[in-house]
């Protein structure tokens, strides 16, 4: 599975983490990325790079690092000589991005606008007035706003989609008749959910399905964000639900399903690629990104995930390999 990041506090996080990025990146000391754009961590250089050299940024978790590879490997098969470089977090790569030290960051549509929101308009402002919803859409040209006068160009976005997933047995399922959270909701059914201490307070946990589902929530076993302890539970029956990610490729595993959010409770973190408008805002680029980007889905990024963190397979490896599945890059 991804390092989910604690995906019911993640809006949160993106917003308190704006605040803090002062202080974070005056502490970094020798996190700082150099002005050659070369970084600690890359890669080796991709790519002909007959038309330049892009770095492309990855956050410290799997599922980045997977979409940096895919990045790095479909422009350098456009010609372009490509490296990735990892950094820790947000606070880090996205002053990056501006200063066009990194070129180009896979991002999450919801989690940069609110991140971005907090950083130009406030931490109060943005608690108070969020610019990311469950629409796609409307959370992109909102985040465009935000993202243009920081000198970054917001892509295409994508119909994959790395949000907070609800999953159950699939015994538990089929026995209750159900498949989407409202039909949870009306069994009525006490739920003990298996996740992080936090869901008891988020809003898009226990609170958002009280709210938005009626689903009766009689507590948390704080086991985890989408742990294997907090599936397992689940699988033994201890927990009757777990708090997961969309882009989970080991939940079948377990035997687990997740239930559609069809009220569409969650925050649209729909995945996109986010540049640096003068170094990488070429319309070039965005075409050749674009082809991923309309090619990627949920599923492809929840078995990318598997094949790494369950196989132990390397990011760049499965890049290739699905690129080349794929038809986006030659073979």
């Amino acid at each position: 599975m991804v390092n989910l990041m604690s995906k019911t506090s993640r809006i949160a996080g993106a917003v308190l983490g704006a605040v803090a990025l002062t202080t974070s990146l005056a502490a970094c000391g020798g996190d700082s990325l150099e002005n050659d754009k070369a970084g600690s961590g890359s890669t080796a250089d991709a790519g002909s790079g007959g038309k330049g050299s892009l770095v492309i940024g990855a956050a410290a978790f799997t599922e980045s690092k997977v979409l940096a590879e895919l990045y790095a490997q479909i422009l350098g098969d456009a010609g372009y000589s490509t490296s990735v470089t990892t950094v820790k977090n947000r606070e880090l790569y996205e002053p990056s991005l501006e200063k066009g030290e990194i070129d180009v960051v896979p991002e999450y549509a919801a989690t940069i606008t609110e991140f971005l929101n907090a950083k130009v308009n406030g931490a109060d402002a943005a608690l108070a007035k969020p610019l990311a919803s469950s629409d796609a859409d409307a959370t992109v040209a909102e985040l465009k706003k935000l993202a243009e006068p920081l000198g970054l160009k917001v892509l295409q976005v994508g119909q994959a989609v790395d949000q907070n997933a609800f999953a159950v047995t699939k015994e538990f399922a089929e026995k209750n008749s159900l498949k989407t959270l409202s039909d949870l909701g009306k069994s009525k059914i006490k739920v003990k959910i298996a996740a992080g201490d936090e869901c008891e307070v988020r809003p898009f946990c226990a609170p958002g399905l009280k709210k938005t589902y009626g689903i009766d929530v009689a507590g948390i076993d704080p086991k985890g964000v989408g742990t294997p302890q907090s599936k397992q539970a689940v699988k033994d029956g201890v927990d009757q639900v777990v708090l997961s990610s969309t882009t989970d490729g080991t939940l079948d595993s377990f035997g687990l399903v997740v239930l559609e959010d069809d009220k569409k409770l969650q925050n649209a973190d729909n995945v996109l690629p986010v540049v640096n408008a003068k170094d990488a805002g070429s319309q070039e680029i965005a075409d050749v990104l674009g082809k991923l980007t309309a090619a990627l889905t949920t599923d492809d990024l929840a078995q990318l995930n598997l094949k790494v963190d369950a196989e132990r397979a390397k990011p760049e490896d499965v890049a290739k390999e699905y690129l080349e599945s794929k038809g986006l890059v030659k073979k």
